[in-house]
């Protein structure tokens, strides 16, 4: 069968004229490379738009849980700009259009697993659990060799209000000829310098620690 008609066949069948029903599969082509082409291009700016927010987003502090969710938003959302860029580019080559939710569920799971390890964080906080950065055996041991005058130290007790403010207790027993003040700051200090401990409350024994006692 000629071309001519081949397309007055197809036109009979959709009801179209020939030169319409020629037009046809460039119509079916046209709508899905003008949606992928207009997906790329508002895709790449949002992926420069966000990149420029989550770079100001760096300088913040970065213990604050605050922070560290708004900065998951936006790499989530940098991560969907991401997938619909490559999403258009592959549909664009190849029509093959499954690639979108399949990028998508990808996007979604890296974003699941961030935020899981965002809700762990938050809810240790909220049940005032002792912080990771702070080992109770490690501190215990480090006072004892950091601090002159110490002989024993027990009782510690840690746990965290907010993000960044650890409050701890403890008692410390000096030693014969241990002068308290000095003591009391150099125990400061290994608090502050070595577990970032900036407030916390520490009771000074010469004798019998009271609680025991008891």
């Amino acid at each position: 069968m000629v071309p001519g008609a081949i397309a007055a066949t197809w036109a009979a069948r959709v009801r179209k004229t020939p030169a319409e029903a020629a037009l046809l599969p460039l119509g079916f082509w046209l709508p899905r490379a003008y949606a992928a082409a207009t997906g790329a291009t508002a895709a790449l700016f949002a992926v420069l738009t966000k990149v420029g927010v989550y770079a100001i987003l760096r300088r913040g502090d970065q213990d604050n849980l605050n922070v560290s969710a708004a900065r998951l938003h936006v790499i989530g959302d940098l991560l969907g700009s991401v997938a619909a860029i490559i999403a258009a580019v592959v549909i664009l080559a190849t029509g093959w259009t499954p690639i979108d939710p399949l990028l998508s569920v990808l996007v979604a799971l890296l974003i699941v697993r961030s935020a899981w390890a965002l809700l762990v964080k938050s809810t240790r906080i909220l049940m005032e659990d002792a912080p990771e950065s702070v080992d109770p055996e490690v501190l215990r041991g480090s006072l004892l060799s950091s601090v002159p005058g110490v002989r024993d130290v027990h009782h510690i007790h840690c746990w965290s209000l907010a993000s960044g403010q650890t409050m701890l207790t403890l008692h410390l027993a000096l030693g014969p000829g241990a002068e308290a003040t000095s003591v009391l700051r150099d125990a400061k200090r290994v608090l502050t310098e070595q577990f970032d401990v900036v407030h916390s409350t520490l009771q000074i024994e010469h004798a019998e620690c009271p609680d025991d006692a008891r």
